[in-house]
């Protein structure tokens, strides 16, 4: 059965477990560095190795996090919560156990809107993650044949944000999972890098008939890392429960895992249930008593969010919804846009500017906004250069931009030392301006009897005569004067 079936015989509910980790210097419990990409074992010590008669201290930075992240999506903040020991045994988890938050979660309720949509927000709990698996081997038929643990990520500080089932296609999922992240930028609490796994979904997925009201058996697909995988992952469940369920079969509750090569998602283990983790109370952290003042203090914290800047751009800089919605994805462009607008520049002209040809530089240098050497005063400073005639599109674009990137030069001494000044006296275009048109006759016929998409034609001979140096504006004035 194709995915397009299953969808037209069935309801797709999905829900989604997003684990986010936080953007804090150190670990949860311990005092150890967060630091992607170290060596392995290196930023480890005896309370996250789990060794015999070591006890954990809260990390407060971690608590304000998901306090901040529960505000942003509506949430009741849990005033009296506490810790669980969440109990499973594997590999790289050196306690055989995780300390994580069962039934009194520091974040209940909220919601996340998502293209006029509203999502409901199940919880937000804190917890602690687990340790990484490298395999590694030469067996090339079955795939490695051991694997080596690097414990640098236990204890890493996580919180889990789980949606209600409200999703229902791949597509909306990833939109939801695209918007949440966006989010937790704009909140500085997590930088949801994907390929880094400090952004990592857990699927949720079902199938019911149409019309019905109760959910079928539901599969959870683990640690899905990327957005596109995110898609695919959904996409091949969905067919996979259909065509169980159309030969008369039950979709049993499972953890599964998305293969990426074969493109097929792969049975793991039975689903566990809650009594399954034998949750009980942390017996080495005391339960969490938080003030209402601290909730205001970080309550002042939260910056204007992405939702917020899409009902305000248009408003404010007329800008079009597909163009707010790119200029506000990530905190730094949507900030850096603004400091340019405020400094004088169009809004207009300068969102073009950004979306176009900056983010066309800034991809191909694997490189963003925040971190090229063109500041929001030179950017600017050339739109005001363009819009005074001084320069034009052309020009800013091929000779100028890519310098302000790469080096952050100032846009006057690069257009006074390579001499890109616009030619806009109307003396010194006339005579260029009648070679042209005595040098291609027919187009001049075809221009005097109306037809305009000619004139196009001359401006740009016109232009290249010129080496890109004369304005336009003249150049269009000059041709019609020669017209009459």
């Amino acid at each position: 059965m194709s995915t397009a079936i299953a969808k037209t015989k069935y309801e797709v509910v999905i829900g989604l477990e997003v684990h986010a980790q936080l953007k804090t210097k150190t670990k949860i419990f311990c005092g150890c560095p967060v630091d992607f990409g170290a060596e392995p074992n290196t930023n480890v010590c005896p309370v996250c190795l789990g060794m015999p008669g070591v006890l954990p201290v809260l990390n407060k930075q971690v608590v304000a996090f998901a306090i901040k992240t529960g505000l942003a999506l509506g949430c009741e903040i849990t005033k009296h919560c506490k810790f669980d020991r969440k109990q499973y045994f594997y590999p790289d988890l050196p306690k055989n156990y995780q300390i994580s938050q069962y039934d009194q979660p520091i974040c209940k309720g909220g919601h996340l809107e998502v293209n006029g949509k509203v999502i409901g927000i199940e919880r937000i709990h804190m917890e602690e993650d687990a340790g990484k698996l490298v395999h590694a081997g030469s067996d090339r038929l079955h795939g490695s044949d051991y694997s080596l643990v690097d414990y640098n990520r236990t204890g890493t500080p996580l919180i889990e944000i789980v949606s209600k089932p409200d999703l229902r296609s791949a597509e909306e999922a990833r939109d939801y999972a695209q918007t949440l992240r966006s989010i937790l930028r704009y909140l500085e609490v997590c930088d949801g890098n994907l390929e880094e796994g400090s952004m990592r979904c857990d699927v949720n997925i079902s199938l019911m008939p149409q019309g019905s009201k109760t959910y079928g058996t539901r599969a959870e697909i683990k640690n899905v890392n990327s957005f596109k995988s995110l898609v695919r992952a959904v996409e091949v469940e969905i067919e996979r429960q259909g065509e169980i369920l159309d030969s008369g079969g039950k979709v049993v509750q499972e953890t599964r895992l998305f293969e990426e090569n074969s493109g097929k998602t792969i049975s793991m283990r039975s689903k566990e249930e809650a009594h399954d983790y034998r949750y009980f109370p942390e017996p080495d952290l005391v339960p969490l008593e938080i003030s209402q003042s601290w909730i205001n203090e970080i309550k002042e914290t939260i910056p204007e969010l992405p939702h917020q800047k899409k009902i305000r751009y248009p408003k404010d800089y007329g800008l079009s919804a597909d163009d707010t919605k790119v200029l506000t994805d990530d905190r730094n462009m949507a900030e850096y846009y603004e400091a340019v607008v405020r400094l004088g520049a169009n809004p207009k002209k300068a969102a073009n500017w950004l979306i176009g040809p900056v983010t066309a530089y800034l991809k191909e240098h694997k490189t963003d906004i925040i971190n090229c050497c063109m500041t929001p005063v030179q950017l600017a400073d050339l739109l005001g250069f363009i819009e005074k005639g001084t320069i034009n599109d052309n020009i800013a674009k091929t000779e100028i931009l890519e310098e302000l990137l790469g080096k952050g030069t100032n846009p006057e001494e690069i257009i006074k030392e390579k001499g890109l000044a616009q030619i806009t006296d109307e003396g010194a275009l006339k005579s260029i301006v009648k070679e042209i048109l005595d040098q291609n006759p027919e187009q001049l016929k075809q221009l005097k009897e109306g037809k305009e998409k000619v004139k196009g034609f001359f401006v740009g001979q016109i232009m290249k005569k010129s080496n890109g140096k004369a304005s336009p504006a003249v150049v269009n004035k000059l041709i019609d004067e020669f017209l009459k």
